[in-house]
């Protein structure tokens, strides 16, 4: 597995405009499929996906491979991503 993270500098819009900019972990598996998703907004507002809850009325996992020459986030550690999960 690979954990990475991003900063995304942009508000949601809509009704959820409040909700401000967001942090996002990502869990990487070796076949360059997503596992995980953390999203976490400014307002404390946290989501997250899996194969147990590919998606709701919010967002959802991404479709495909990641792929990392499109990424503009760094690698963070598994003991990081997992602290954010388990909140």
């Amino acid at each position: 597995m690979k954990y990475y993270k991003y900063k995304w500098n942009e508000s949601r819009g809509h009704q959820f405009d409040d909700w401000g900019f967001s942090l996002w972990y990502i869990e990487i598996g070796e076949d360059n499929y997503y596992n995980k998703l953390i999203t976490i907004y400014d307002n404390g507002k946290i989501l997250k996906y899996s194969e147990d809850k590919l998606d709701d009325q919010f967002g959802g996992l991404p479709e495909g491979k990641f792929n990392l020459s499109e990424f503009d986030g760094i690698e963070c550690s598994k003991n990081e991503f997992e602290e954010n999960w388990n909140r």
